[in-house]
């Protein structure tokens, strides 16, 4: 390597050589090589020397003549206002010039104006920066310890790239009791190290030897390497294997799976290579001990093949033999102990079982045994059991690991038809282990329970004139008991009066049935008692009430009281006076809303289907008279003028609110006059001709057909039979004590209550006949009421004011009606 650098630094400077020999031509000659030396590893920027100052150039001529370096490698820099050498780039000696024992860099300096060559060369100088180093840090060496001392092994040499003093420069040895190392140097120069045997080895006592070599160089500090020297002794086979102990003991878990190690035993043999090799095996062992074991035959590792069972065999023992390479035996024995691990868990059986249980059995009854049972040994077959789940039961426990299992609170079957608990049994091991077994215990009903009805009182609606036979209400008692305990039967049990014959009770369903149809003007209300009862024996029962309220049905048409409808029907019966319906008098001077009836009516219904409204169908001058939508009364509409007829017939029609409306008519007669005088004429006119068309075709037939006279003879006979039973006129009652003769009624003979809210009374003296008929005999007189206090008004007199009659005496002129006055007037013709 030195050589190459050599010949490298020889091309450079011929490189060098060239440019420098044509400079010269141009330029005076260069002068004398500057040389400077410098440490290796000098860090970047390190001064080397003033180079400006060394080539006399000052300061000032630098910018003038440039100072520059020419070289392949830029090691080194100059600064271009101070002209000194810097180190540029790392320096290592080692690598640069190798193992050369001088080390330089050569470079060129140039400067102009004029132009000219200096020639630098930088020496390198070593520093101590290697350690010596060996090839190999191991060195494996065998040596029989019959070999003579003062026998050599060679043991290689260190390399150190450093040099001079500070190479390698010698060899030292871990102290020993055996061995020195000595330096020897090649022709070459290098240095080697070499291990003398100074005494005798004995294997028995030094199997092997390990020890340090160093090698150190002549640096300031020194540095040093190290190799590791491994020495073996090898020795004969004069000894036996020695087994280390004669009985070994070992314990195993029962658990431990196949594979698990159970021992290792060893046998040391004092010699050496094959002879000191040792191989394990079982003696005499018998099979069953051989299937569970095996043993390495290099390790003396004895291993379990097969599982093993504490409650099969709790230990066994084993021949252990030990061979070395020249076929000496050494035995031992092995001990190993099986130990329990809780690996059964405890086993639990149901011996009795009592099920199904009344739900009435008594506390602490016995309901199931069992008895429960662990193979392990020791904690691990110590076991306790308790019950797992919500119920009313708890564990005895009993001799020979047997439990009880009773009651131990009251059982109810409507709570809880069965009761599934879980038997629990846990041993004492670590871990523990457990086992479970159901229980089902069944509870058996007994009629503890009455039935209860979903409510205490039901409600039921029915619209009246429903189906005999329709459904009301459905009862429904339920009982928690099972089987016929819980089977519910219903009946009547009571109630309002009368409640009975109104509905019925099907037995099974609970439903209770209309017996026949209701009527709530008759019956609005009624409740029953419904009993409840089950089949157990012997049997429970409850009552609830059932009230049945009758809903209102618009089955009742208004009925008109006033003006009554039976006035009206006789109208016409006969041309002899027939009674007539009622009519009113108005006078002519009535101003608008003059009051002139009151159409009253009822309704047997209720609520909306009572709620009556009157409206005015049918009158001789609609524009007249007006009725009250919900008063009923008959007011003028207008003023009453001339040109309206004297007699007004009016048909005022009342109406319901119910779903569909019923209704009725009401007609009343009107005649309009000043006084009772002008009413007469048109009174009689009336009775004349109050015979309806109907009545006059009737009559005409019969008199075509010949039967005329016998037809008015029978209505005669029946006026005058009805006549006979209704006793005296009403207006006979108003006169009090006045007789009157009985010839010819010249008045009408029927008039009663009015419609209006006070009673307005005309009373007529006898006079001339106005109608056929005759009034039979008044009765008695009133004994204590004057006419007057009667009438309300004045007495009763003639036409005449200078006549007067008293009380009881017919008037003087009997063409002269006698009028009490009243505020109004109310005529019954």
């Amino acid at each position: 390597m030195a050589g190459r650098q050599r010949q490298s630094r020889r091309r450079a400077g011929g490189r060098v050589l060239l440019p420098a020999l044509l400079l010269c031509l141009c330029c005076r000659a260069a002068p004398e090589r500057l040389r400077y030396a410098i440490p290796e590893e000098l860090g970047r920027g390190s001064l080397v020397g003033p180079l400006a100052r060394d080539l006399g150039l000052s300061p000032a001529e630098l910018p003038a003549r440039k100072l520059r370096l020419s070289a392949e490698k830029p090691y080194f820099t100059v600064s271009g206002e101070s002209g000194n050498l810097y180190v540029s780039e790392r320096l290592d000696r080692e690598e640069m010039c190798g193992e050369s024992a001088s080390c330089a860099v050569s470079f060129e300096a140039l400067v102009q104006n004029p132009l000219n060559v200096f020639h630098v060369e930088v020496a390198i100088q070593d520093v101590n920066d290697n350690a010596p180093r060996f090839l190999q840090d191991n060195f494996q060496l065998e040596i029989n310890e019959l070999t003579s001392p003062g026998a050599r092994f060679a043991l290689g040499m260190a390399e150190d790239t450093d040099v001079g003093s500070n190479s390698l420069q010698g060899y030292e040895l871990e102290a020993n009791g055996y061995f020195a190392v000595e330096v020897k140097e090649s022709p070459d120069g290098s240095k080697f190290a070499e291990l003398v045997l100074r005494r005798a080895l004995d294997r028995e006592s030094e199997q092997s030897l390990r020890l340090v070599l160093t090698a150190l160089d002549g640096g300031e500090p020194p540095r040093s390497g190290t190799a590791q020297l491994c020495i073996n002794v090898t020795d004969a086979n004069d000894n036996p294997p020695v087994f280390a102990q004669d009985r070994y003991r070992a314990s195993l878990r029962e658990d431990a799976p196949p594979g698990s190690m159970v021992l290792n035993v060893s046998a040391s043999d004092a010699d050496a290579g094959t002879n000191a090799r040792v191989t394990y095996g079982f003696g005499k062992t018998p099979s069953k001990v051989l299937q569970k074991f095996v043993v390495d035959a290099e390790s003396g590792t004895i291993t379990l093949q097969e599982a093993l069972d504490f409650e099969d065999t709790r230990g066994y023992t084993l021949l252990v033999e030990a061979r070395d390479g020249g076929g000496l035996v050494a035995h031992c024995k092995v001990e190993v102990e099986v130990l329990d691990v809780n690996d059964n868990a405890p086993e639990v059986t149901l011996t009795s079982v009592s099920s199904p249980v009344p739900e009435d059995a008594p506390s602490g009854t016995v309901v199931a045994v069992l008895k429960v049972r662990d193979r392990d040994s020791g904690e691990n077959g110590q076991v306790w059991c308790e019950l797992s789940g919500e119920a009313p039961l708890s564990l005895v426990a009993s001799s020979g690991g047997s439990y009880k299992v009773v009651t131990a609170s009251a059982l109810d079957r409507e709570q809880a038809p069965e009761h599934r608990v879980t038997v629990v049994a846990r041993d004492r091991g670590s871990p523990s282990l457990s086992s479970r077994t159901a229980l089902v215990l069944e509870v058996s009903d007994v009629n503890d329970n009455a039935p209860v009805f979903e409510e205490a009182s039901y409600s039921a609606y029915v619209a009246e004139n429903n189906a005999a036979g329709a459904a009301v209400v459905r009862v429904r008692a339920r009982d928690a008991d099972a089987g016929a305990n819980g089977r519910v039967s219903y009946w009547l049990a009571g109630g309002s009066a009368g409640a009975a014959a109104y509905v019925s009770v099907e037995a099974r369903s609970g439903a209770v049935y209309a017996q026949r149809s209701f009527d709530y003007e008759q019956c609005r209300e009624f409740a029953v008692a419904v009993r409840a009862q089950d089949g157990g024996a012997p049997s429970r029962s409850s009552t609830a009430t059932v009230r049945v309220f009758v809903l209102d049905r618009n089955d009742n048409a208004p009925r008109v009281l006033w003006p009554a409808a039976g006035a009206g029907a006789g109208a016409g019966a006969g041309a002899a006076g027939a009674v007539a319906a009622p009519f009113e008098v108005v006078p002519r001077s009535a101003e608008a809303g003059y009051l002139v009836a009151k159409v009253v009516a009822v309704d047997a219904d209720a609520g909306r289907n009572a709620w009556l409204s009157y409206e005015l169908v049918q009158a001789s001058e609609p524009a007249l008279f007006r009725v009250g939508l919900h008063s009923g009364e008959v007011r003028t509409a207008r003023a009453v003028s001339e040109r309206d007829a004297a007699k007004q017939r009016l048909v005022a029609v009342v109406k319901d609110h119910g779903q569909p409306a019923l209704s009725a008519t009401a007609t009343l007669h009107v005649v309009l006059a000043e006084s009772l005088q002008e009413a007469l004429p048109e009174l009689s006119e009336r009775a004349a001709g109050a015979d309806s068309p109907a009545e006059l075709q009737f009559y005409l037939v019969l008199a075509l057909a010949l039967l005329s006279a016998l037809f008015l003879l029978s209505v005669a006979l029946a006026v005058l039979a009805r006549v006979r039973r209704a006793g005296p006129p009403a207006v006979l009652r108003c006169l009090g004590a006045q007789r009157f003769s009985v010839a010819g009624a010249a008045f009408p003979a029927d008039f009663c209550e009015g419609t209006l809210p006070s009673s307005y009374n005309l009373c007529v003296a006898p006079g001339r006949a106005v109608a056929e008929g005759a009034w039979l005999p008044p009765p008695p007189p009133l004994p204590s009421l004057p006419a007057e206090e009667l009438l309300g008004g004045e007495p009763c007199g003639k036409r005449s004011p200078s006549s007067s009659a008293g009380a009881g005496e017919p008037p003087a002129d009997p063409d002269a009606p006698q009028v009490c006055k009243p505020a109004r007037s109310r005529w019954s013709p």
